[in-house]
């Protein structure tokens, strides 16, 4: 069953919900008019070389994912083998390895350099550009959504080598991108970038890139956690009428 013990029938409203408050997200994000003060998506890589943008797309996607694994786990009658079982090792890799700790360290991040300065990550004229609730929808309200996600549904992580190393992966191939595109454009695509010098830019780079490992562990610790406390006390509910047996899914690293 799931972690809260819901069915698949209230998981797939529950993501339909998520998906569609992402979608529209993403259209308004895609649809904001870009004034000279804040080219954006008009200078080299467009929106695609912030991570903000990637992650939204990321958000999205994921949680279509879990629309179409519901589904498949609903319609299919042996859903232990076959598609069902495929989509659901998908959206636990998906979920473990990209889209809680990037999602969180989109979080995390942002709020930290906004409260230290704002003007490093998100300079005040920005508010002007961007709605105050798609700022928050971009930056605020996926950690909630993450965690609701966490709670609907246990996940299995992979090996913690294989899991840190394929979101080493994602990092690494995220840095040379906003480095090509400095080095293309001479843009830097967070304002705070061009206030450091060399070293202390290979510093930052370095400190938020590393800083990910703990975001991945975190999150394995966290699924763990809920399996115990909420799995624990659903215990006695009806095996057969959730998602997936918890004991029997959820797992940490091996």
């Amino acid at each position: 069953m799931a972690a809260s013990g819901l069915g698949w029938r209230s998981c797939l409203c529950a993501h339909l919900a998520i998906f569609s408050w992402y979608v529209f997200t993403l259209r308004t994000n895609c649809s904001l008019e870009i004034s000279e003060r804040h080219p954006g998506a008009r200078t080299y890589g467009g929106r695609w070389k912030y991570l903000t943008f990637i992650n939204l797309v990321m958000q999205t996607v994921f949680f279509g994912l879990c629309v179409v694994t519901d589904l498949s786990h609903m319609v299919v009658s042996n859903a232990r083998t076959g598609l069902p079982s495929r989509l659901l090792k998908t959206r636990d890799y998906f979920f473990t390895v990209l889209a809680f700790p990037v999602g969180t360290f989109v979080f995390t991040s942002f709020w930290s350099l906004y409260a230290y300065n704002r003007e490093l990550v998100y300079p005040k004229f920005l508010d002007d550009i961007i709605p105050i609730w798609l700022n928050h929808a971009l930056h605020t309200i996926i950690l909630p959504l993450l965690l609701v996600q966490m709670y609907l549904q246990p996940h299995k992580y992979p090996s913690r080598a294989k899991g840190i190393l394929s979101l080493a992966l994602f990092v690494a191939l995220y840095l040379a991108w906003v480095l090509w595109v400095h080095h293309v454009s001479g843009i830097w695509v967070y304002p705070i970038m061009s206030h450091l010098s060399p070293v202390g830019l290979a510093v930052f780079l370095a400190a938020a890139s590393l800083s990910m490992a703990p975001v991945y562990l975190l999150g394995e610790k966290m699924n763990q956690l809920v399996g115990r406390t909420v799995g624990g006390s659903g215990s006695g509910k009806g095996g057969g009428s959730g998602p997936e047996s918890f004991e029997g899914h959820v797992s940490g690293p091996r």
